[in-house]
């Protein structure tokens, strides 16, 4: 067997709210740099896009495309969104069966020609059917958010796919949710979980920032589906990601001004915020203690380990105190350490600590603290991201230092 790293989940520059930078040649070149072997397409039913998949992209061995003058490899993909505005990520076997889905769905979708993530007038379960018929797997993406995520619309992975639900067999954790957290649920212990940064841009502080190792004989469509569904020793080897802690909705937050609640306040108020008067969102730890029927994570035989990592950038800012991940001093850094290692993964996951603290001090200190868990954060909540500190600061809540309303 062998072990890649893939990100199965990332968007084209016809996404909204995503960099124009998002082309196959660049993020070819990032993803190498950070260390990714197969790296999702996205966005896959939008014809524009597809079309730049045809142009860069040859088939190299069943469903696995590379790319001119790359290792990078590449799988097509793709997200949509329901009728009840749950997000789905959908992984093909080919381009011909893209192409086949996007044909059934255009019927469905006054968007599908214009947004690389599409809106579809079916629901999960119907879904399903379609995906079925080109061979392809699908499952929910981010499964925990407050917007669009399976849980935010349902209580149960059966409520959302109906009598397809053995068929779906993986679940996306999303950034603001991880296995420890997950793991209270009892439906879910059958899936497998994946680890996929959703990135809307090319630089590797955001392509990769989670991502899944997988191990199987080689690349290949089969082999990826043999792994979800741990069929022939083949497997998901690791999950690796952001702390749930730094996801923009860890926490129950205004989706205005980010002030952060504790559940009993929120409903209190209405889920309305008194300070700004926004609209209050449900944070995925409170929506996960809702749902959990376990108090503490209860992890299946096969559940793979679960490592959370900072991107290297954020750890060289860290220590220089300079907030700009792109500067030129952070760039330097960042390139000196690849020289020496070869790839962002191996620096944070991979290579001895010892090593790392020989080359760079005090970003080693820093990755061994994520390593060993002793890192500290700031949670996130309503949409912002939460970040790591080292100082000695804690997580501000409505009420804190007076009293609160649960009080009265």
């Amino acid at each position: 067997m062998q072990e890649f790293n893939a990100d199965l989940h990332i968007h084209s520059k016809y996404s909204g709210g995503t960099s124009q930078s998002m082309e196959l040649p660049l993020i070819a070149k990032q993803a190498e740099l950070k260390g990714l072997h197969l790296v999702g397409t996205g966005d896959a039913l939008n014809p524009s896009w597809m079309r730049h998949i045809k142009h860069n992209l040859s088939e190299e061995n069943d469903g696995i495309y590379s790319i001119e003058n790359s290792e990078t490899r590449f799988l097509i993909t793709t997200e949509v969104e329901d009728s009840r505005r749950v997000h789905h990520v959908i992984l093909f076997p080919s381009i011909s069966s893209a192409e086949s889905l996007m044909e059934k769905f255009k019927r469905f979708s006054s968007d599908i020609e214009r947004d690389g993530r599409p809106h579809l007038g079916l629901n999960g379960e119907r879904i399903v059917d379609y995906v079925k018929e080109v061979g392809a797997l699908v499952g929910p993406a981010h499964a925990f958010t407050p917007w669009t995520a399976m849980y935010k619309e349902y209580n149960s992975i059966f409520e959302c796919y109906g009598d397809n639900t053995k068929e779906v067999k993986f679940l996306e954790l999303g950034l603001s949710a991880d296995t420890y957290m997950a793991d209270r649920i009892s439906e879910l212990q059958d899936l497998t979980f994946m680890t996929n940064s959703d990135s809307h841009s090319p630089w590797p502080q955001r392509l990769g920032r989670e991502f899944n190792r997988i191990s199987i004989k080689e690349l290949s469509f089969n082999e990826l589906k043999n792994a979800i569904e741990r069929k022939n020793d083949r497997k998901f080897s690791l999950n690796v990601g952001l702390n749930p802690r730094e996801g923009k909705y860890h926490l129950t937050a205004c989706s205005r001004c980010y002030l952060r609640f504790r559940l009993n306040d929120a409903l209190k108020l209405n889920w309305r915020c008194p300070e700004c008067g926004g609209p209050i969102k449900k944070g995925v730890s409170d929506r996960i203690n809702e749902l959990a029927t376990w108090e503490k994570p209860l992890h299946p035989w096969h559940r793979p380990k679960y490592i959370h990592i900072l991107p290297l950038a954020e750890v060289i800012s860290l220590v220089t105190g300079i907030g700009t991940l792109t500067s030129k001093s952070i760039r330097e850094r960042w390139n000196s350490l690849i020289e020496k290692f070869g790839t962002e993964i191996k620096v944070l996951v991979d290579v001895d600590i010892n090593e790392i603290k020989k080359e760079e001090p005090d970003v080693g200190k820093i990755i061994e603290r994520f390593r060993t868990g002793r890192m500290r954060y700031v949670a996130g909540g309503g949409g912002q991201y939460g970040r790591p500190t080292l100082k000695d600061e804690r997580d501000n809540f409505y009420g804190s230092g007076q009293r609160s309303l649960v009080d009265f």
